[in-house]
């Protein structure tokens, strides 16, 4: 049963590290991981998998949008504070992070969008990719 675990979650790793080399690469600079725009969000959630600090801003890109999402999770409401994001079951950060760098690089070169806090970019790729029904 354990080796079995083990071996599952080394495929689903691989997969998982498989499927990263499809997204666009882009060059990663160490100030990147300041998170201060939206474009250094998308620099770590873009970066080659080839690139040495890959696995780093890949940590680093899924905490972003993971803890972005709690957060928008945690305060929404329907009474006082409605949702942006409407992300129906099953979805993943995978899919999060694939929906923000396909977002970033339609934008890319809206420097005032990619100047925005990456929260405010992340918030805008994710409604766009899985809008909320106006009631």
């Amino acid at each position: 049963m354990m080796n079995r675990r083990l071996l599952l979650k080394s495929v689903l790793f691989a997969g998982c590290m498989l499927s990263l080399s499809v997204l666009p690469a882009a060059a990663l600079e160490k100030n990147d991981f300041d998170f201060l725009t939206t474009e250094d969000l998308y620099m770590l959630c873009s970066a080659d998998p080839a690139h040495r600090d890959f696995s780093s801003a890949s940590y680093a890109c899924r905490g972003f949008i993971a803890g972005t999402v709690q957060y928008h999770n945690g305060i929404s409401d329907a009474k006082h504070l409605p949702r942006l994001i409407c992300y129906p079951e099953g979805t993943t950060l995978k899919d999060g992070q694939v929906a923000f760098v396909q977002w970033a690089e339609k934008n890319k070169n809206n420097k005032e969008l990619m100047n925005e806090y990456p929260v405010m970019g992340l918030v805008k790729a994710l409604a766009e990719k899985y809008p909320c029904q106006k009631k």
